[in-house]
């Protein structure tokens, strides 16, 4: 009988590798790696399934994602979405297509409707497998990975394992695969590296779109493990009922803040107790019982009002600096001199 030799690994000579094809390097210019994993991250309500959904239209129809990004390598896609029923999936996606004049039923978009999916058993993951490999999807799109298992998201082997599956998954099929994922609510960092669980998450992603709220807009931000990232984009939900949309917006840089009233009060006050004063100005104590308000909140007043010239120290007194006079004419809002 004879002696069974031992398998090994499969290797290739350095030499033989495949070459790298620049035409294939996006399947969303430059905001996803074709073929890559990767994740879309942020707090509840930031609209991360929104940031999907215009994926998932984009890849399946070939038009601009966010109106504005080109797909280089369009196809099919598979969608599972965990917290959304299936007539509300449906109603995005229908008024996604209404926003770029485009029929769904025309769209290669396949909606897996199990009610549950858990990544962390063999028996799904091989039905998923089996999905994937039956319907060859360009992009599969996980939302959210929190619904996906029952593994305890800070213990990094139950995390990596649910990982290593969906990396297997993408090299086997050549898919790119979107997870939604919670951010940490007091995470003060962005990107993957801000993402809700096990730091595997980070070391694991392709590319990591995040996004956070400002005000009335999001921000979202790109990160990619071999390729440059874009600048931080302003984001807005867009449109009507049913038609919103995702889309770009001018970035507005965030107003002064008007000073309260209370400031602006005491301001006031400060000016009239100098006034009175006239020339020999008020020593700061004497000012503090005259507002009768803190000794920190008082030097700061006057430290702004000297800044802004409406006040001058002489010694230890304040005094208020002299408004310039003007003439009749220039209240009177006419510059021409008066008739002689």
């Amino acid at each position: 009988m004879s002696r069974r030799e031992p398998e090994t690994l499969p290797v290739v000579h350095a030499a033989d590798l495949e070459e790298f094809d620049p035409a294939r390097r996006w399947l969303i210019e430059p905001l996803w790696i074709h073929s890559a994993v990767g994740t879309i991250g942020g707090l509840p309500k930031s609209c991360k399934s929104w940031m999907g959904l215009d994926m998932a239209v984009s890849v399946a129809s070939g038009t601009p994602c966010l109106d504005t990004f080109p797909v280089r390598d369009p196809g099919g896609v598979l969608l599972y979405m965990a917290e959304d029923a299936g007539p509300l999936v449906k109603a995005r996606l229908l008024g996604l297509c209404r926003h770029r004049g485009l029929d769904l039923h025309a769209l290669p978009i396949d909606v897996i409707t199990i009610p549950t999916m858990r990544l962390d058993l063999p028996a799904d993951q091989q039905r998923l497998a089996e999905t994937v490999h039956r319907r060859a999807p360009r992009l599969l799109l996980l939302d959210p990975f929190v619904r996906l298992h029952q593994a305890n998201e800070n213990q990094a082997s139950e995390v990596a394992a649910i990982l290593g599956y969906l990396r297997a998954l993408q090299r086997t099929y050549q898919v790119a695969v979107t997870v939604t994922h919670h951010a940490r609510k007091n995470g003060t960092s962005s990107g993957g590296i801000s993402l809700r669980g096990s730091g595997d998450f980070f070391a694991w992603v392709d590319t990591a779109l995040s996004l956070r709220r400002r005000q009335h807009t999001l921000l979202l931000s790109v990160e990619h493990r071999a390729a440059a990232a874009p600048d931080a984009l302003t984001l807005a939900l867009l449109g009507r009922e049913p038609d919103l949309y995702l889309g770009l917006v001018q970035a507005q840089e965030p107003a002064a803040p008007s000073p309260p009233a209370r400031t602006v009060n005491l301001d006031a006050t400060i000016l009239d107790a100098l006034e009175h004063a006239g020339g020999q100005g008020l020593a700061r104590d004497s000012l503090r019982a005259a507002v009768r308000v803190r000794n920190e909140r008082v030097g700061e007043t006057l430290a702004r009002l000297a800044a802004a010239g409406q006040i001058t120290r002489h010694g230890d007194r304040w005094v208020r600096v002299p408004r310039p006079h003007l003439p009749e004419t220039q209240r009177n809002g006419n510059g021409n001199s008066p008739n002689p």
